[in-house]
């Protein structure tokens, strides 16, 4: 069973080695989790899963290798135990249903019924309130309805009433082809991460602290050295407004990361495509503009820039001068993303398109050349491969 499990998650693309199966395997003969498929599921994840952007895979292949692994767990491992009935009934039963146990005879008696229940059942059941079964009213099965169950082999919840699922894929929006949220941005933009000690010693240095101490007769010594900071510059320009209005939360979500991964990073919005002048207060950008060449000369070569926006646009405003829809520019769009791309020598842009859809858009295509083909959609594989360029 181990090894099948073992070998579906590497061909699922899950990059679990040898070793770290064998750690797994001696953690289970050691009796580090007992006869509890939650404490197993958590184990395995644990030890087998490096990479939160594989915490989806390794959901489907547990689902699939394990699925309905609860019904039969006395016939795998023996006696179930008393205090894994126990929670199991506390936390399916209603206030109502657990005054009755308490007038049969309190929890004992319960205990000793669900030891009975699975002992006794041998067959599929269909609609009942008793039994393991299915369409039925019991805690426990499938396609059926109760309060508070187990929903055990159904693909998919119908009631929203189930307090525990393991076909539940828990963390599906890890795929690395869907769109992102704040937290998984966080997770892609750490790739992107260089640390330096910078600023006053605040931080103790341990390893030299034991060092001059011993040096010093054990008198103790203590080294501090200066906190570790994220050193990359981040210059990051944001499309808003027009056709970039459905894909507003999604740009919040990266700023928002972005904010907080990045100490060095500056922010300013612009329309389409970049033009003379760039904003960074969306309420008052027909009053305080700044001119771009102010922010091409105040911020140096060594920030990285990322450009974020559909790209879908009129090609003239791309190549004409006048051609932009809000107002006379007097130089093409074409002219001031390309002096951007001379200053900054790590430059990409994000697109939040579906990158399948990027041909039917003649402007994105025109984009996409003059930032040298490095666009990249805004999906996590899309922003690891962004992260990727930004960082050689």
């Amino acid at each position: 069973m181990f090894v099948r499990f073992f070998l579906e998650l590497r061909s699922a693309g899950v990059p679990a080695s040898l070793r770290e199966y064998l750690t797994l395997i001696e953690a289970l003969r050691a009796d580090v989790v007992g006869f509890d498929v939650e404490d197993f599921y958590f184990l395995a994840r644990a030890t087998l899963v490096k990479d939160e952007r594989n915490l989806d895979k390794f959901d489907r292949v547990f689902a699939h290798c394990f699925k309905g692994l609860e019904t039969s767990i006395e016939s795998l491992f023996g006696e179930v135990p008393a205090e894994w009935l126990k929670k199991l009934a506390e936390r399916n039963l209603s206030e109502e249903e657990k005054k009755r146990i308490e007038s049969l005879g309190g929890w004992e008696k319960l205990m000793e019924t669900l030891r009975k229940r699975l002992a006794e059942q041998t067959k599929r059941h269909q609609g009942g309130s008793k039994w393991i079964g299915t369409a039925g009213t019991s805690p426990f099965g499938a396609h059926g309805y109760n309060p508070e169950g187990v929903r055990i082999g159904q693909d998919e919840g119908r009631q929203s009433r189930a307090v525990k699922v393991w076909d539940r894929r828990e963390f599906r929006n890890l795929d690395d082809d869907v769109e992102i949220g704040t937290r998984n941005i966080k997770v892609a933009l750490r790739r992107l991460r260089r640390f330096a000690r910078e600023g006053a010693a605040t931080e103790l240095d341990l390893p030299n602290t034991i060092r001059a101490t011993a040096d010093n007769a054990g008198w103790l010594d203590l080294k501090l050295v200066p906190e570790r900071r994220n050193t990359v510059k981040i210059l990051l320009f944001l499309d808003v407004g027009g056709s970039m209005a459905p894909h507003v939360r999604l740009c919040e979500e990266l700023f928002s990361a972005a904010r907080s991964e990045f100490k060095h990073l500056e922010y300013f919005y612009f329309h389409n495509c970049l033009y003379e002048s760039v904003w960074r207060d969306n309420r008052r950008r027909h009053a305080e503009r700044l001119p771009t060449w102010q922010v091409l000369h105040t911020y140096g070569a060594d920030y990285k820039v990322v450009i974020v926006g559909d790209a879908s646009m009129s090609p003239y405003e791309i190549v004409q001068p006048g051609g932009s829809v809000e107002h006379w520019n007097e130089e093409a769009g074409a002219a001031w993303l390309g002096r951007v791309m001379a200053i900054y020598a790590k430059s990409v842009w994000l697109n939040p398109v579906p990158e399948a859809h990027w041909d039917w858009t003649g402007s994105i295509g025109m984009i996409r050349e003059l930032m040298e083909d490095r666009m990249y959609p805004l999906t996590l594989a899309g922003l690891d491969r962004a992260m990727r360029a930004l960082g050689r």
